[in-house]
């Protein structure tokens, strides 16, 4: 199938809803508003696009901008995709809420040099996809703004993700179940959740992710940094993950395993049945500051072996200055077994040998 060529973003002002299956390769810009003639200006028909509130919405709340089965997409431009997402944060969490850029079953598909605001949920999702560059987005949603992912990868393959800034109420990036060789670099991520693994083995889903590696991202005042999250009672594995080369600044939860994750709160449910196996992690440069006394928690699963073949390397992180409250940096680890390499502050918690993982 030929390319999708979307520069004209504001095609859809006015529009609840957009959907584009698979046979549909072109939009003529003048059935648009636009001119084409070569002479006149169109900017302002590339310029913004803006949702509707929750009140006026027509369209699914399954997403707002959609696009399915639709191979070679190349979205790109400096304009803005604005969810809109107020009139919908404060509707409580039974609302359906839909995602503001959903792609699914794209190959080949390319993201380049727009700004998403104040998503409805989940600003861009990319589901079943294979061969993704996600680069120079800037997304923004307030800290405080409910399930606002800036960026969802599940189900694919080969993607590329650099060169964004983002600052949301969720997640800077979420690599959930079926996703596999995904590079991620040149990310700044504040306000938000960090960068995450999952959650996986919500429900006790079989989910797997691997080859995972992230590097040269700075967490600016973020809630979370490197973390991975999984839900007791499912299966499957996370392994062959990295964060390497990370900058904290003022960053609460540094360095995270919580495999006791359920219902979207931490550390919250006891372990139950089988879990979903961690490991080949790497943490290494990692250095910087916590806001919170809790720098490294690897929070690992009882009913496995555990999270196993973890490294953390050349490891610095100190006590923000602006955490008055706090006293000493602590390092927990329940279950967790690998090794630990010129840390500050120092990993004496972890189990020894590299085990295999229970898989």
């Amino acid at each position: 199938m030929g390319a999708l060529v979307i520069f004209l973003i504001a095609l859809l002002i006015g529009s609840s809803h957009l959907d584009v299956g698979e046979g549909q390769t072109t939009f003529n810009i003048v059935n648009f508003g636009a001119v084409g003639d070569g002479k006149t200006d169109d900017s302002g028909i590339l310029g913004n696009v803006v949702a509707p509130e929750a009140n006026a919405w027509k369209g699914s709340t399954e997403c707002w901008l959609c696009f399915r089965e639709v191979n070679g997409l190349f979205l790109y431009g400096s304009g803005q995709i604005n969810g809109n997402g107020a009139s919908w944060w404060t509707q409580g969490k039974g609302t359906k809420r839909p995602t503001a850029l959903h792609l699914h079953a794209c190959n080949n598909l390319k993201l380049d040099g727009l700004t998403h605001l104040n998503s409805q949920m989940n600003h861009i999702g990319v589901y079943h996809s294979n061969g993704v560059s996600i680069s120079n987005l800037h997304i923004y949603a307030p800290g405080d703004s409910p399930n606002t992912d800036a960026i969802d990868i599940s189900g694919s393959t080969q993607v590329f993700i650099s060169n964004c800034f983002i600052g949301t109420g969720d997640d800077c990036i979420a690599i959930k179940g079926g996703s596999s060789n995904i590079n991620i670099t040149k990310i700044t991520c504040g306000p938000g959740h960090g960068i995450s693994i999952g959650s996986l083995g919500e429900d006790g889903a079989n989910e797997k992710v691997e080859k995972v590696y992230v590097r040269d991202v700075v967490f600016n005042a973020s809630k979370n940094g490197a973390r991975i999250k999984t839900a007791p009672g499912g299966s499957g594995y996370a392994r062959t993950i990295s964060f390497e080369e990370i900058t904290l600044i003022n960053t609460r939860y540094p360095i995270e395993i919580d495999q006791h994750y359920c219902n979207g709160k931490a550390h919250t449910c006891s372990d139950k049945g089988q879990a979903v196996a961690i490991s080949d992690v790497t943490y290494k440069g990692i250095h910087g500051t916590s806001s919170d006394e809790q720098a490294i928690y690897l929070d690992c699963s009882s009913n496995s072996e555990g999270c196993t073949r973890i490294t953390i390397e050349n490891v610095n992180i100190t006590l923000s200055t602006l955490s008055a409250n706090a006293k000493t940096l602590q390092v927990i680890c329940n279950n967790a077994h690998g090794k630990a390499i010129n840390t500050q502050p120092v990993v004496s918690c972890l189990l020894p040998g590299f085990k295999r993982p229970f898989i």
